[in-house]
């Protein structure tokens, strides 16, 4: 379990990037935090993950973290079935060597996530997509209680997104404690159980994601109108794995295929 109480933090002192956070993520469930760009979101969840020191206020975890951030890149040129060894370090002692368990443990998660095909190619010479879902697969094969994903769909093609959503699913099904940030609402909708919601550093929403995922309040937090779509989209409240967003960007309205 992951419990968030009244957190705040700030760069500098009175520059706050968000106050008076609370939350809880139990496990079993799914918590997404959602908001535009440079409202904080990756702050907010690395101060949960602990990396980052809360300016007040507290994060408490039950157990160590599995946290997967947003893909960089490497300039260390190993394979991937390595990296996703890496994700073992806690279960191996000082000076130890992983064995056949771990080893099994990283085919496992390069499996679950659908990358076992790439065991053997350097990191550095993968797409960003597929290097996300190889951070993914070595947060998975640490088997800790509690993850952290920061943008886990970020640079996937379509299929490979729907691999992560129902990833992030499987993985709360199993009893696991999963945390994310997203900038694309509709992934919060099918697989999110709660939501925080960055308006400004001292407007941040948080409750069940049936709740605050409505037309209104995206359309609040992003300031383009969002409306729902779908069988379940007549109550703009309702959030459903059957309900789809569409966004109004302002641009007149095209035929397709153009006529």
């Amino acid at each position: 379990m992951l419990t968030v109480d009244r957190l705040g933090f700030a760069w500098r002192e009175g520059q706050w990037v968000f106050r008076e956070v609370s939350f809880t993520v139990a496990p079993g469930s799914v918590t997404a935090v959602l908001g535009p760009n440079g409202r904080g979101k990756t702050t907010l969840v690395r101060c949960a993950a602990g990396m980052l020191r809360s300016r007040e206020g507290s994060a408490r975890r039950t157990g160590p973290i599995g946290y997967v951030p947003q893909v960089r890149g490497s300039a260390f040129a190993f394979p991937v079935r390595e990296m996703v060894l890496m994700g073992r370090v806690g279960h191996v002692g000082v000076f130890a060597v992983p064995g056949s368990k771990d080893r099994a443990a990283a085919e496992r998660s390069m499996a679950r996530v659908g990358i076992d095909h790439l065991a053997d190619r350097p990191f550095p010479s993968l797409s960003g997509g597929e290097q996300q879902l190889v951070l993914i697969a070595r947060a998975i094969a640490g088997e800790q209680p509690i993850l952290v994903l920061d943008e886990p769909a970020t640079g996937l093609d379509l299929a490979n997104q729907g691999q992560v959503l129902r990833l992030v699913r499987s993985l709360a099904a199993d009893g696991l404690s999963v945390l994310l940030t997203t900038h694309q609402p509709e992934h919060a909708v099918l697989v999110a159980d709660q939501v925080v919601l960055i308006h400004g550093p001292t407007d941040v929403h948080c409750g069940p994601a049936a709740e605050l995922l409505t037309d209104e309040e995206l359309s609040a937090l992003y300031g383009v109108r969002v409306r729902s779509v779908g069988p379940t989209a007549a109550g703009s409240s309702v959030a459903s794995a059957q309900r789809s967003l569409v966004v109004d960007f302002g641009l007149p309205a095209r035929l397709w295929p153009p006529a």
